[in-house]
This record gives C-alpha cells, sequence and structure tokens, in this order.
C-alpha cells in the first residue's frame, strides 16, 4: 500500500503571492508524492522556487524529480514576452534532479530555459514513471506544442495547456497545430474514464477542477463531430 500526495498549488495564492504576472496568469503547479517512501515530483514549476520547494518540506517529502507538460515559460521558466520567468533552471541549482518531458519537447524547453540536455529525460508515448510506489502515466498529446504531454495518475488527469475545464489550449505560438490538438483531444484522451478529475494547468474556470465526464458534455471543444468542423471554430 501507499499513501498518496497530490496537491493542486495555484499561482499568486498557494506561491509566488508577491509576484503580479503569477497572479495574473494564474498557473497550477502540482505536487505529487509518496507519503511512505518521502519521494515527490513537482509538475511544472514555475515564478517561485522557494516557495514550491517549501511545500515539499512543509509536506514532510524530498524531491526527486519533476515533469513538465510543455515548454512555455510560464510552465518551466525561461523568457515569456520580454520577462523571465524563474523555472527548472533555477530548481537544479537546488536539487540536481531529472526533468521528465517528451521527447519533442526537448529542443524547445533547452532554447526556452538553457537548462542542458543532460538535465532533461524524453519520454516517448506511453511511458510510466514512478514517484515511490506510486505510477504516472505520460500521454503524449501534441497540438498545443510539440511535445505537449498530460499525466495520469490515481484518477487524476494532469493536462497542462492541452485540455481546460473550458476550451483547450492556444496553437498560434511556436510548435502550435490545431488539427494535432483535435486529435490529441479526442482520441488521444479517449481511453480517459469520465469519472477521472481533470486538473488543468490554468484557472480559467470558476472551479479548479471537474470530471472528464463533465468536460465532454459541456466544453465546446468536445462538440464539432468532424475535423473540419473543429477547425472552423479553433483553427
Amino acid at each position: 500500500m501507499t499513501s498518496p500526495v497530490f496537491r493542486q498549488l495555484l499561482s499568486g495564492r498557494d506561491f509566488a503571492a508577491a509576484d503580479p504576472i503569477a497572479g495574473q496568469m494564474v498557473n497550477f503547479s502540482y505536487l505529487i508524492g509518496d507519503r511512505d517512501t518521502g519521494e515527490a515530483l513537482l509538475v511544472d514549476p514555475a515564478y517561485d522556487i522557494d516557495g514550491l520547494l517549501d511545500i515539499v518540506d512543509e509536506e514532510g517529502l524530498r524531491l526527486t524529480g519533476v515533469i513538465g507538460t510543455h515548454y512555455h515559460a510560464d510552465h518551466v521558466g525561461g523568457n515569456m514576452m520580454g520577462f523571465n520567468v524563474v523555472g527548472i533552471a533555477e530548481l537544479l541549482t537546488r536539487h540536481d534532479v531529472p526533468i521528465h518531458l517528451q521527447r519533442p519537447e526537448i529542443e524547445f524547453v533547452t532554447k526556452t530555459t538553457g537548462v542542458s540536455e543532460d538535465s532533461l529525460v524524453g519520454h516517448d508515448p506511453g511511458d510510466e514513471i514512478r514517484v515511490g510506489g506510486i505510477p504516472i502515466h505520460l500521454i503524449h498529446t501534441p497540438g498545443h506544442t510539440p511535445g505537449s504531454q498530460c499525466i495520469l495518475i490515481d484518477k487524476r488527469l494532469v493536462s497542462g495547456d492541452t485540455l481546460f475545464l473550458d476550451g483547450c489550449g492556444r496553437t498560434d505560438l511556436p510548435g502550435g497545430d490545431a488539427e494535432t490538438l483535435y486529435h490529441s483531444i479526442t482520441a488521444g484522451l479517449a481511453d480517459v474514464p469520465d469519472d477521472v478529475i481533470l486538473c488543468p494547468g490554468h484557472q480559467y474556470s470558476p472551479k479548479p477542477t471537474q470530471t472528464m465526464g463533465e468536460t465532454r458534455a459541456h466544453n465546446i471543444v468536445f462538440r464539432p463531430p468532424t475535423v473540419e468542423q473543429w477547425l472552423q471554430l479553433f483553427g
């Protein structure tokens, strides 16, 4: 038996409380841990590495890795619209841990953050990693970026910017592709059960989470029955 820890952490509130950009961007980072082994992962650490590591310490856990959902600076740090966001580069000066990414995202993360490829672990679709005894399934969901990934753990789907409670990630930034995102959302996530809780990369809705069943029923991105109709709305 394992004792899982799962915390959804909102930028501007739970960490980076004094950072106006973090408050405006309303990013979620996630802490995933195994209480029995004391191991923990952070998902998408940015804006306030000291604050996030303090939360790991407060939980009595030790950081053993990081998962990046995609390369954008508000998720892994680096340069964003003329602002420099702290992230995995600063974290690695404190803890030399692997940064888990989908393989196509590595070149983008190195350019955005300046982190060497030696610190990045590239994964293939369907790979599984573990934090302690807890399995974490990595689902490659390209479209928002070439290497965007979702993370399935213990009836929760951490979706980054692939899918929100309402809407989905934009596709007009480098590496984005609207048709690819359609297939990721409809086919790539088709096997995720309706009772799984969707945990997005931003709080763009009043609720922080909801089930995949609710999302499929109410999110407009699931309404077009064909990719051609989807592209008319989101292309």
